[in-house]
């Protein structure tokens, strides 16, 4: 299908955004805020608090600290993703990020309630004492200035395959990382991680059902989207962090996500089994050849990255990226 056409398609399901918005989404007058969940400087108590938080978070690792960090610094990039979004094709015709139209809203609403994880997570990890804010920071300021490349080519069905992925993949992130603090007896943060996994399960469900539709309306082109994105493989949005500089701090995360069970290759293949069963893309009919071959690919996919993630192998040794003690290494 030509671009012109699925900006046709885009726009067709413009009215399930909307309902989507109106039935799911919160007025931000409603949403809880960071300064819920964090000590109050106005309170005369405040001191004490932060040495209970400082004390909770002692017991965490520092292997799950790195990787909360990691999770928090591509929360911070938000102004890239709404950016991304509103650059695909169809989304924002009027090019105007203030713009009534469903897409342009979704946009707004979808990248302000992320902003609050980044916030959250930035201030609980800047009162722990146990992260070297400057670094830190540096890395957010060079994500943000490197930008975002998600490889979707300003296509709209590729847009919405990366994000209902992506946003899976980070709702996994989030849980994985709230049972590890809750294991460590930091029943706060376990506490934010499951309160940021709820929203981040939410914007998965917006994406996948945007998605589904145009799987109704346009199954092959949704099917021929669907490969192209998988055999591009997904990346991580935060993937240009280290771009432009000789620090290999994305890859050090990474390696400790998956070395430590936050977010591994037999998620990446489970996310992958759980969409195409969820679109049920073994069900499409009325294919073309080129539909019908995309929907043989998909259907044996997961097995096939199941059994690599079953071959892979950690690395022995991990470098502690963003710690006060920054000579620190991980291994098992």
């Amino acid at each position: 299908m030509v671009l012109e056409e699925k900006i046709e398609v885009i726009k067709s399901i413009e009215p399930f955004v909307e309902e989507f918005i109106n039935q799911k989404m919160k007025d931000p007058e409603e949403c809880w805020q960071p300064v819920d969940f964090l000590p109050d400087f106005a309170d005369p108590d405040f001191a004490d608090k932060v040495r209970i938080l400082q004390k909770s978070i002692a017991n965490v690792p520092d292997s799950v600290l790195v990787s909360l960090v990691g999770n928090m610094i591509t929360e911070e990039a938000l102004p890239s993703y709404q950016t991304f979004f509103n650059l695909l094709k169809g989304v924002n015709e009027e090019r105007n990020v203030a713009s009534t139209g469903a897409w342009a809203r979704w946009s707004r609403l979808w990248t302000a309630e992320e902003n609050r994880h980044g916030d959250l997570l930035n201030k609980y990890l800047y009162l722990s004492g146990r992260v070297d804010m400057k670094v830190v920071e540096k890395s957010i300021q060079q994500l943000i200035y490197n930008g975002v490349e998600l490889q979707t080519d300003g296509d709209p069905y590729h847009g919405l395959i990366y994000t209902s992925f992506q946003e899976r993949a980070t709702k996994i992130t989030h849980v994985n990382t709230g049972k590890l603090a809750y294991k460590s007896e930091d029943t706060a943060l376990a506490k934010i991680c499951n309160l940021i996994a709820g929203e981040e399960a939410l914007h998965e469900k917006a994406y996948k059902y945007f998605m589904g539709k145009i799987f109704e309306t346009d199954p092959n082109g949704g099917l021929t989207a669907f490969v192209t994105m998988m055999k591009k493989k997904i990346i991580m949005p935060a993937n240009l962090m280290d771009f432009g500089t000789e620090k290999r701090q994305y890859l050090n995360y990474v390696n400790i996500t998956q070395k430590i069970g936050v977010y591994t290759s037999y998620d990446y293949a489970g996310i992958i089994d759980h969409l195409v069963k969820y679109w049920g893309i073994d069900k499409l009919r009325g294919l073309n050849d080129e539909g019908n071959k995309a929907q043989d690919f998909l259907s044996t996919l997961s097995e096939r990255y199941f059994r690599l993630a079953e071959r892979m192998q950690d690395p022995n040794e991990i470098q502690l990226v963003w710690l006060n003690n920054q000579k620190a290494t991980f291994s098992l």
